[in-house]
């Protein structure tokens, strides 16, 4: 359905594994003697999770007998398991693996091939390991969580496994070789850990230690240094970050002849100091910005700015990206060339590495295009490369520089898709515009007729906001289209075209008007747009999104008796603020493993790490902003709301599921009809396999079908 946009938490990837294990309790804050619905935030409490299966019984009896259900369960299922999707891959030496999941593997092969042999229309795919198998033998819910490998032999893997999609998971050393756990290899307890390899028989591992090892939002805070056949508790601690932070961590780069160990402090969300690992084992501070993030890339280094940077007399703004050399930079030089400089509508939305250019993916009015810059020569050269237009390109460098000879150094995938044209994935060769598309997802849904188009509202402070609409075949502005308004707005977080099957034949087919809104605090044009609401400016993301809902009545696209809103995660706070404040905007809301008690959000889970985003509720200053958008705290009896359904997964150890369990109690004492599921598996993402996806997509679809129909 709608892309995995459930995450507060973009930047977040890269702490994804560091999480507090679902058992941990929630710390009391000054304002719990005043919350009745405290014991809800017990996840696994029996009181709570009586009132779950209560909730879920009524919401499923009153949606499933709705005879739209099973057609649209069976239709999302359809895509979903569809053969004929692209399997996404990622490369280890001479293999590419994808985790494949279908009707018969619901949890998934972990499988490889060659590239030669992907490139065929039917590759001969290798299983390496089946969590289905693997679960029923060892009687627990396994879903894949990822799995690093030492390179270059990639023969040793710690593999990471959760249970029922949680973001806490077990480490377990894997041989690729033999495709079977190690015995009396590397493993690690649940916990959200962290881990790399230093060579075949020691690895970097930060994990829960125990009392104090972890920092305030519940993250890795010691590094440790194991030696393989040794107990944990005697590996040496070789980095400590401090409990206020966000988290430590630590990156091998295993680059032949650059090789590197940076240990990083995440000060905050976006903020995180580095320090080098030198060959006398000394730790080196990078001397940069704590907003600046570095890459190494060989004997260069990459800087990504997020905020304006002075160096000497030149000003660097936010967004651009540096290039310079790393022995020069390490002596204390300071000359570096912009890669790109954005515009007012032009931001970097990220880039690519091979072995002798640098690969960047710009947004242009949320549009894609590419560009590359070749440092093969005496002096680098920048070009555009003709690429599909105007969707979304996305793409991975298949390059690995830890081989002494890489015959892929140069080569990388390039994604292409919007919403009316399915995915097409090419094998591009850097320096060249020539490409080979190398799978193609036929059409899932009949797009003849259809459109979509870029519009523009005005924001309560005069801010242009472009959104999408995309118009089913034969629709017109008459004011009665049922209408999705889909979010997120939060965490530099881009909302761009995507291709959906499961969308298209829910919701297109059926004459549903989706919209997307590019609200700020995404980032669609770069730091400025996210930083413009976030913190005090944080209400500017609801006023957008308002923006947006009026402009679409005022076209007559939609009316209030048609509109409906969409979020997850942060677009869970989004939509929930946004119904709070506007409710007579809309009719229907889906409301996605959001955030909604926001005093009270940095205590639970992960809360405390995207104080950066939100601010600090038990800071009065803080609180005076937050208070007056939190949606828990502005509920208000007596107000008619548009018809509410929650979504959330009693598993999702990142956003507590408390948020959406205390919201939904509080409309019950006052009075106000909502609808509630939660699946007990899922994770963040709110579901473990496809049947869980299709189940409570096609409750999501069933609720907005039955309030926005004409």
């Amino acid at each position: 359905m709608i892309k995995n946009l459930r995450f507060p938490l973009g930047r977040l990837a890269l702490l994804a594994t560091l999480l507090l294990p679902l058992a941990a309790m929630s710390q009391p804050s000054p304002a719990s003697k005043d919350d009745p619905y405290l014991w809800l935030e017990d996840v696994q409490g029996e009181r709570a999770l009586n009132w779950v299966r209560e909730r879920n019984a009524s919401t499923q009896k009153q949606l499933q007998q709705q005879p739209e259900f099973g057609q649209l369960r069976g239709a999302i299922l359809e895509v979903l398991n569809s053969r004929d999707r692209i399997p996404a891959i990622s490369r280890r030496g001479d293999f590419v693996y994808n985790l494949w999941q279908d009707e018969r593997n619901k949890r998934g092969l972990w499988r490889r091939t060659t590239l030669a042999d992907y490139r065929k229309p039917e590759p001969k795919w290798e299983t390496v390991l089946d969590l289905d198998a693997l679960g029923a033998a060892e009687k627990e819910s396994w879903v894949f969580a990822g799995a690093s490998c030492l390179a270059p032999e990639y023969r040793h893997c710690l593999l990471s496994l959760s249970r029922g999609g949680a973001d806490a998971s077990v480490v377990r050393e894997f041989d690729l070789v033999e495709k079977r756990f190690v015995k009396d290899g590397f493993t690690l307890a649940e916990a959200k850990s962290q881990v790399d390899w230093i060579d075949k028989d020691t690895i970097y591992v930060g994990t829960d230690f125990g009392p104090g090892s972890l920092t305030d939002s519940g993250y890795v805070r010691i590094i440790k240094r194991w030696k393989r056949g040794t107990p944990l508790a005697s590996a040496t601690t070789v980095f400590e970050g401090e409990s206020k932070d966000v988290a430590a961590s630590v990156s091998v780069d295993k680059s032949r002849g650059f090789e590197r160990t940076v240990f990083s402090r995440a000060l905050d969300f976006y903020n995180t100091r580095h320090w080098l690992l030198q060959p006398d084992g000394k730790q080196l501070a990078l001397d940069l910005p704590t907003d600046v993030q570095p890459s190494f890339w060989g004997a260069r280094l990459l800087l990504d700015l997020r905020k304006d940077w002075q160096v000497g007399p030149t000003l660097y703004p936010a967004g651009s990206l540096l290039v310079g050399d790393v022995e020069s930079f390490l002596k204390g030089e300071r000359k570096f060339r912009p890669l790109f400089t954005p515009s007012s509508t032009r931001s970097l939305a990220g880039y690519g590495l091979t072995q002798s250019r640098v690969l960047l993916n710009i947004s242009d009015k949320v549009a894609s295009r590419l560009e590359e810059w070749d440092f093969s020569g005496k002096e680098p050269k920048q070009r555009a490369v003709k690429a599909p237009f105007p969707g979304t390109l996305s793409l991975i460098s298949l390059r690995d520089a830890s081989l002494a000879k890489d015959e892929l150094a140069e080569r990388y995938l390039l994604n292409y898709a919007d919403f009316l044209t399915p995915d097409t994935l090419y094998l591009a060769q850097a320096g060249s515009d020539e490409r080979e598309a190398l799978k193609a997802r036929k059409p899932l849904f009949d797009a003849a007729g259809m459109r979509a188009e870029q519009l523009f509202a005005k924001s309560k402070d005069g801010t242009e906001v472009p959104y999408f609409v995309v118009w089913p075949a034969g629709t017109k502005a008459d004011g009665k289209n049922p209408t999705l308004l889909y979010g997120y707005g939060g965490f530099e977080v881009s909302m761009q075209p995507w291709y959906s099957g499961g969308f298209g034949r829910a919701w297109y087919s059926r004459g549903g008007v989706l919209v997307l809104a590019n609200i700020r605090g995404g980032g669609e044009f770069g730091p400025r747009w996210h930083q413009a609401a976030i913190r005090e400016n944080k209400q500017k993301s609801y006023d957008d999104f308002i923006a947006v809902a009026e402009d679409l009545i005022r076209r007559g696209i939609s009316s209030p008796a048609h509109l409906g809103i969409m979020g997850g995660s942060n677009g869970g706070l989004l939509v929930g603020a946004t119904m709070v404040q506007r409710p007579e905007l809309f009719k229907a809301v889906v409301c996605q493993v959001p955030l909604l008690d926001m005093r009270r959000y940095h205590t639970l889970l992960a809360g405390a790490s995207w104080m950066a985003e939100y601010g600090d509720p038990d800071k009065a200053e803080d609180w005076a902003f937050i208070s007056k958008y939190s949606p828990y705290q502005n509920l208000k009896p007596g107000v008619k709301y548009p018809q509410l359904l929650f979504t959330t997964s009693t598993r999702d150890d990142r956003v507590h599921p408390g948020h959406a369990r205390k919201m939904a109690a509080l409309m019950q004492a006052q009075g106000h009809d909502f609808l509630y599921f939660e699946n007990i598996e899922g994770g963040h993402g709110g579901a473990a396999d496809n049947e869980q996806r299709a189940t409570m997509q096609a409750l999501e679809y069933t609720h907005l079908w039955q309030q926005l129909r004409r």
